[in-house]
């Protein structure tokens, strides 16, 4: 047990490396997708949401419970748990269910190929598959098995093996054929070379014409296909006096597949002239020639008898099916094969609920009773949707521009006991907004703070953010108005700071002044300092003095320092008399004007020229302030320097 926990530790220490790599680089997208929101930030000392939300998905348990059960890892633990010598059945279906290891027919082909699996390993693992769930071996498991005991000089193992597969029909594929008569002629085996040639020239393990089998196929397909079907061509099959197997049958459907019609009457003859009694691998042959558009009524006939039978759908029958399906816009079948795979030992891969989801969003028409049919049938089998389904989903949706249907997708898969994480969430919200789509985003966030525990109130965050991207700044005040009722006073002020900018930079430093006084009078609101500077700069270069004026006595209200340097500025530049003594007072404490702000007011005024609106602030200046000395001492060095300056331009 500790060798095998050490196993899994490696395996996992090795996934998560990799895909740190794939993630770093998906940051990298994201960062890239959210500059708009890092540039709003003014703040120093506040760390902007984007980056804390894409920190914390870097670091979350999400990622790496999606990243626990993969193909790779489950080989491995069989591959472990069969290594360990003495245990028995009961031990091993212990291990591999408290391991939640499922065998399925692609599972057994990966142990079986896996360059790391022994001879003993493999052996063991094919021996307890087929006592134990032997249907979910096939053809290909056998020769893969086959070509293990050959290839390793197991010779007696490899004969009964042999004779196991003559019992079902199987024939010996060419790969496996080569890669054991090597093995035989490099040690010396020659009775088992030439029994080996005899026995792979007669066409394969199961046959026992005299013929060769592709001689054998070549010549029935030549009489099927010259002529239209009728009791002439019975009889010349009849006249070749062949043996038919499952294989050779088989070979014969695969070289019909451009004809269909006479492969599936050649399919029905066979048994009804009782020369072979149809099993599984012809079957599945049958109905892969059939998996096409216009034979879609035959192929679910034969599927149907197939299963009737007792017989399951091979992982190649479901993937080629499948695939033709979806390339035919049959998108119906499609589901239904899903469905049908999904009921048989042999199910589809966890991957291929993803690949039906996002194909079924690209269709023509968005079909959600097929949607919610494939996400139904997937939870039923155990399974759950993660945050990696949806976000293949949710990319087919845009490449569409069907981002304002992920409402119903969502509702889909919340039946199917999935809710986004917040790093998704906020990403849906961030997608509907940008893209115009206010009310779904709405929508979608209500659903989402229903949803309970899986709410992310910073969804609110991102959607304001996506409408500033899309520049609809009235639906983005709108959607900020909602967030602070139901979040009240400790509402993401980050978002604030970007309402603002947003609005000055599109010249709007009315609406950011409204909206700032309305969030901080009535809602009780605290904006960053950097969010207060930023409008009282962009108020005072529309000439919007008195607003200005009203924004800085929020900031003291609240604590803040005033934002002293652009006033003074502006005053010097265009400010009248009468502004600065609105000023001044207004910067006063206790109805007591402070002398530096006088003073700094003062020597602006002379610094921009302007001694004469210097002289008019001076006589509107309290007594104190026009007898003070620095006053004084400074309006006569100026009068001093102009005296000096006339007499030199007079000399």
């Amino acid at each position: 047990m500790r060798n095998q926990w050490m196993r899994l530790l490696l395996l996992r220490c090795y996934n998560t490396q990799s895909q740190f790599c794939i993630f770093r680089q998906s940051q990298v997208n994201s960062l890239r997708s959210f500059t708009s929101s890092f540039l709003y930030s003014r703040e120093p000392k506040v760390i902007p949401r984007s980056f804390t939300l894409i920190r914390h998905f870097s670091s979350s348990s999400e990622l790496a419970e999606e990243s626990k059960s993969t193909p790779d890892q489950a080989v491995l633990l069989l591959i472990d748990i069969f290594g360990r010598t003495g245990k028995s059945n009961e031990e091993i279906k212990i291990d591999l269910d408290s391991n939640n290891v499922n065998i399925t027919h692609d599972l057994v082909l990966s142990v079986l190929e896996n360059s790391s699996a022994t001879p003993d390993v493999a052996k063991r693992v094919f021996d307890w598959v087929l006592e134990s769930e032997s249907k979910k071996l096939s053809s290909k498991s056998y020769n893969l098995m086959l070509g293990i005991l050959g290839g390793n000089g197991f010779v007696n193992e490899f004969w009964d093996m042999i004779g196991i597969m003559k019992q079902k029909g199987y024939g010996m594929s060419k790969g496996t054929y080569a890669k054991v008569f090597e093995k035989f002629v490099k040690d010396g085996l020659c009775d088992d070379v030439d029994k080996l040639k005899k026995l792979f020239n007669c066409g394969s393990a199961g046959s026992k014409s005299s013929n060769a089998e592709e001689e054998v196929c070549r010549r029935v397909c030549k009489i099927v296909k010259q002529e239209v079907w009728g009791d002439d061509v019975e009889k010349q099959l009849h006249e070749l006096n062949v043996e038919f197997s499952s294989n050779l049958v088989s070979a014969v459907l695969e070289s019909l597949e451009v004809e269909p019609n006479k492969g599936l009457i050649f399919f029905r003859w066979i048994e009804e002239s009782g020369l072979l009694k149809h099993s599984e691998q012809t079957f599945n042959t049958m109905a892969r020639v059939l998996a096409r558009e216009d034979y879609s009524e035959k192929f679910w006939k034969i599927v149907n008898e197939m299963r009737g039978a007792a017989y399951e759908m091979e992982r190649e029958t479901y993937v080629k099916g499948l695939q033709r399906f979806v390339n035919s816009k049959m998108m119906k079948d499609a589901v239904d094969l899903y469905e049908f795979a999904m009921i048989g030992e042999n199910k589809p891969s966890v991957h291929d609920c993803t690949f039906l989801l996002k194909k079924i969003v690209v269709s023509k028409e968005l079909d959600m009773d097929l949607f919610s049919r494939v996400v139904s049938v997937f939870k039923a089998n155990g399974n759950m949707l993660t945050n990696a389904n949806l976000d293949a989903v949710l990319k087919s949706l845009t490449s569409v521009g069907r981002i304002g249907e992920c409402n119903k997708i969502l509702k889909a898969m919340k039946e199917g006991g999935y809710l986004p994480s917040g790093y998704l969430q906020n990403k849906i919200a961030f997608q509907l907004s940008s893209g115009g789509k206010t009310e779904e985003a709405l929508e979608f966030m209500d659903n989402m703070e229903a949803s309970g525990t899986a709410y992310d109130y910073r969804a609110w965050v991102y959607s304001i953010e996506g409408s500033c991207v899309a520049r609809d700044l009235d639906n983005a005040s709108d959607i900020f108005r909602k967030m602070v009722e139901k979040e009240g006073a400790s509402s993401d002020v980050y978002a604030l700071d970007m309402l603002v900018s947003t609005y000055c930079r599109k010249n709007r430093a009315m609406d950011a002044f409204k909206l700032v006084s309305e969030m901080v009078n009535v809602k009780e609101l605290r904006p960053w300092h950097s969010t207060y500077k930023e409008l009282t700069s962009k108020l005072l270069a529309r000439k919007r003095f008195l607003e200005a004026l009203d924004v800085m006595n929020l900031m003291k209200n609240q604590g803040y320092p005033p934002y002293l340097n652009t006033f003074i500025d502006y005053l010097s530049k265009v400010g009248s008399a009468d502004d600065a003594v609105t000023f001044s007072k207004a910067m006063s404490s206790k109805n007591l004007p402070s002398m530096s702000i006088y003073l700094r007011l003062f020597e602006a005024y002379f610094k921009a020229g302007r001694q004469s609106e210097a002289q008019d602030f001076l006589s509107k200046c309290p007594r104190y302030i026009r007898n003070h000395a620095d006053v004084l001492n400074l309006f006569c060095s100026v009068k001093s320097g102009d005296a000096a300056e006339t007499a030199a331009v007079a000399a």
